[in-house]
């Protein structure tokens, strides 16, 4: 019973429905990111990469306040800090929930019911989804592996 990725709604930041299919041919990296957390000042390698890579990849940042309460601001106040101190270009969406009741995007993200692949576990901030362009899962990635990891270039690059 494998959900398309690109048939979930979830909103920009801004408030409007994020339209996937704006994006062709790309592939995503997700990642559930937080202001306040030690794993903040990968939002440099983030928008490196974002930079390095906008022909092929599409980064989608979502907000979450579920790991060490780390993200505590509202949507506003989020994007202000992330352009103040990263530059953020790419995307980032509302904030949105991984434990307890899931967003339907990490409710696919990480069910193999869903996603087809494997169910995973977001145990902390900065946890990446590798999908291919077809909306298919590609790998799951802990918060410490860095946006610049060669597990992450190589894939981009094959």
């Amino acid at each position: 019973m494998n959900q398309d990725l690109f048939t979930i709604n979830i909103n920009h930041i801004q408030g409007q429905a994020l339209d996937w299919h704006s994006y062709p041919g790309k592939k995503w990296m997700i990642v559930n990111v937080a202001s306040e957390c030690g794993y903040t000042a990968q939002y440099t390698q983030l928008e490196a990469l974002y930079k390095q890579y906008e022909d092929k990849l599409v980064i989608l940042g979502c907000p979450c306040n579920d790991f060490g309460g780390q993200e505590p601001g509202n949507e506003e106040q989020i994007q202000a800090f992330c352009n103040l101190n990263f530059g953020v270009s790419f995307p980032l969406t509302q904030k949105v929930k991984i434990l307890g009741s899931p967003h339907p995007l990490y409710a696919w993200l990480t069910s193999e019911l869903h996603n087809g692949v494997g169910d995973f576990e977001v145990k902390w901030n900065f946890h990446k989804f590798l999908m291919n362009a077809d909306g298919s899962l590609f790998k799951s990635l802990s918060s410490g592996v860095e946006p610049m990891d060669d597990v992450i270039l190589d894939w981009l690059n094959s």
